[in-house]
């Protein structure tokens, strides 16, 4: 280890512009589920009356992440036959149908386990 190289280089990438873009849409999607949920409270005029609302409109929320979750997949039908179009044109199609098949397994489970849960909280 050189002397000018410090411990903490290893973790470079936590300071670049991506992982900061990343930092600030997650601060903002954070930032406005709080705000939903207090303009919610406030309307509502209590917290017990915001979660009564809540479980009175879990089947239109429900109906919404269907619709949400049919878009994403329309999107991602899209993106992938065009990825795959231009990966073919390299070359590597085996290895880019692999990551989009681990990508999309990922998505899935994310999904299903979203969904289980919501439905567990519900019972």
């Amino acid at each position: 280890m050189s002397a000018t190289r410090m411990p903490w280089m290893p973790l470079r990438w936590l300071f670049s512009r991506r992982a900061a873009m990343a930092l600030l849409w997650l601060v903002l999607i954070v930032a406005a589920a709080v705000g939903a949920n207090v303009v919610g409270i406030y309307l509502i005029g209590s917290v017990a009356g915001w979660e009564r609302w809540l479980a009175a409109s879990a089947g239109y929320f429900f109906i919404w992440r269907l619709c949400l979750y049919g878009a994403t997949a329309y999107g991602w039908i899209w993106m992938r036959r065009r990825l795959l179009a231009r990966e073919d044109q390299s070359g590597t199609d085996t290895q880019a149908q692999r990551r989009l098949i681990r990508a999309e397994v990922a998505a899935v489970v994310a999904m299903v386990a979203l969904e289980a849960s919501l439905l567990m909280q519900a019972v």
